[in-house]
């Protein structure tokens, strides 16, 4: 097989001195390639290696082509323009230049062989669903979703023989995310994506995961990759108790070795004390005996060892994902109980009829369009268009678990804070997109007994370790938390707050989450008892919840239910 990334003996480490990775090896073959991990891993810097967006501290990258890079975090600037971040500004003024009639030999310089660029550039951001946008209209403008559809379209017209992207359908809405799925299902050159998005993970060819230091290729999607992983876990789990069985069966052996080798010595001895044999065949006797039995000792003994050694290496095969399992009784609200009532203001229409597309035809599906409802009924109507019922205002009862879905910039945020700043009948609680509810100066401990101040110490540390931070993980400092860790220990602080949240709200939770981390959040949500709204993209994720009603925010029409 040909290999189009080879990475050989790789090692990177930060400034401060911490190794991200040592002395990796990987081989990434031709089609589309997902890149999966836990938080920290390492996955970003990889790609960023392989970009030369980072040098090694050791070792080499060898990549066939022309490569293009979409990092998780797209630099912006609210004074650039589209153009700019198509990386096409230089060319189209010297196109520009010359279609004025200046003949300077730079311009045709700058154009090189790109005299259609700005037709190209149209055709990519249309492809992408950009077309309203103008070249020059200014990032500042753009929703968050729009700027990385941009800079996907920037990385695509410089027709690469390699792309690498990481974390693309992060803060994309529905519609974004279906367009970025068909380009990456059209793609026909080499993908190397690193994502914890399910549907596009389904797209890829093969899985590469990288794990304890090493990368380790599946054939096949997403569901293949599973498949795999838990029939592998399947056999190391049966060797385990193999294993096990024969380190009982050694230990059983020694102790009947040792309580025959000590009856054949007491019977020497009362041999002896008895004068049934002189003192030197006694002796003699003994001294063979003793021999016997510390070679017999040896034997059992370097069996045993050789049992456990087994064991250890069965138990290394096994996979420690561990879950999370919590009670939260507290958080437990009566059905049909009354946590919230805010009044919602309807926008106002500018138009006299619902905005359609060209030549009149239904809009694009995008967010709140679901496939189906928690009941089974579709949340549309036959001819495509919503079949919504707009909201006057907002009302929760008991512990409903509320989806709210909408384009980006729709005001999904802006509802979530609303309701904040409104209050609700029940104590809630609100986790942001941005982790930012730690003090990163005091220990994951400190925090939650911020927000659990009646709670002993060690009721906390109990609590802290069914979230996965036992005994001096629990005293780390919020600020040295990885990714993963600062989302367990804000999801810990959270539920266990005082008084426990009877209303809690999530916005965009699994958004820079490995798929580790999403189903840790599922497990977590999973105990919980209240009622809960998540604003999110994610359909597999919200599927996971037991999702009781599907509501929509748009622009236009506000606040609908299907």
């Amino acid at each position: 097989m040909s290999f189009s990334i080879v990475v050989d003996h790789v090692s990177f480490a930060w400034p401060d001195g911490t190794t991200v990775l040592d002395r990796l090896d990987a081989a990434f073959p031709a089609g589309r390639t997902g890149l999966i991990g836990i938080n920290g891993s390492g996955k970003s810097t990889l790609l960023k290696v392989v970009a030369r967006e980072l040098a090694p501290r050791s070792g080499s990258v060898s990549v066939s082509g022309v490569v293009g890079y979409l990092p998780q975090n797209v630099p912006l600037g609210a004074g650039r323009t589209v153009s700019d971040l198509l990386e096409i500004s230089r060319t189209r003024a010297a196109l520009h230049a010359i279609e004025r009639g200046d003949v300077a030999e730079e311009h045709f310089t700058a154009v090189g062989d790109d005299w259609d660029v700005e037709e190209r550039a149209l055709a990519e951001l249309d492809r992408l669903g950009l077309g309203h946008l103008g070249l020059d209209r200014t990032v500042g403008t753009l929703s968050g979703g729009e700027t990385v559809m941009v800079a996907l379209a920037a990385q695509l017209l410089k027709r690469p023989d390699v792309l690498l992207l990481d974390e693309p359908t992060n803060n994309l809405d529905l519609d974004a995310r279906h367009r970025l799925y068909a380009a990456v299902a059209a793609w026909q050159g080499v993908l190397l994506v690193v994502s914890h998005d399910r549907a596009l993970l389904e797209l890829v060819d093969q899985i590469a995961e990288l794990r304890d230091g090493a990368v380790r290729m599946y054939g096949g999607n997403l569901s293949a990759y599973e498949e795999q992983v838990a029939a592998e876990q399947e056999a190391a789990e049966r060797s385990v108790r193999t294993a096990q069985g024969e380190v009982r069966r050694q230990q059983r052996e020694l102790v009947e070795a040792r309580i025959r080798i000590d009856r054949g010595l007491r019977t020497g001895r009362k041999a002896f004390e008895n004068k049934k044999v002189p003192k030197i065949v006694a002796n003699t006797l003994k001294g063979k005996a003793q021999v016997s039995a510390g070679k017999q000792r040896s034997l059992h003994l370097e069996k045993l060892e050789e049992a456990r050694e087994r064991l250890t290496e069965a138990e290394q095969g096994v996979r420690d994902d561990a879950e999370i399992r919590i009670h939260l009784p507290g958080t437990e609200v009566p059905a049909g109980r009354t946590v919230l009532t805010l009044p919602l203001e309807r926008p106002r229409r500018t138009d006299a009829e619902p905005s359609r597309g060209a030549q009149g035809e239904p809009p694009h599906p995008s967010d709140g369009e679901l496939p189906h409802r928690s009941d089974g009924e579709s949340p549309h109507r036959s001819d495509g268009e919503p079949s919504g019922v707009v909201l006057e205002a907002l009302v929760v009862r008991g512990p409903e678990r509320i989806a709210l879905l909408g384009p980006n910039g729709s005001g999904k945020t802006t509802l979530l804070r609303r309701i904040v700043a409104h209050g609700a009948q029940v104590p809630l609680r609100y986790l942001p997109q941005r982790l930012d509810l730690l003090d990163d100066r005091l220990s994951v401990v400190d925090n939650v007994r911020a927000v659990a101040p009646s709670a002993s110490v060690n009721d906390v540390r109990a609590g802290l370790a069914r979230f996965l931070f036992r005994g001096e993980r629990a005293n780390q400092a919020a600020g040295t938390l990885s990714g993963g860790e600062r989302f367990r220990a804000t999801l810990a602080a959270l539920l266990s707050a005082e008084p426990p949240p009877q209303l809690l709200l999530l916005d965009e939770p699994t958004n820079n989450l490995d798929l580790a981390s999403v189903r840790q959040l599922a497990q977590a949500l999973a105990a919980y008892r209240g009622a809960l709204i998540v604003a999110s993209h994610d359909l597999p994720f919200l599927e996971t919840l037991g999702i009781t009603r599907w509501l929509r925010q748009d622009r236009e029409e506000g606040l609908t239910e299907s």
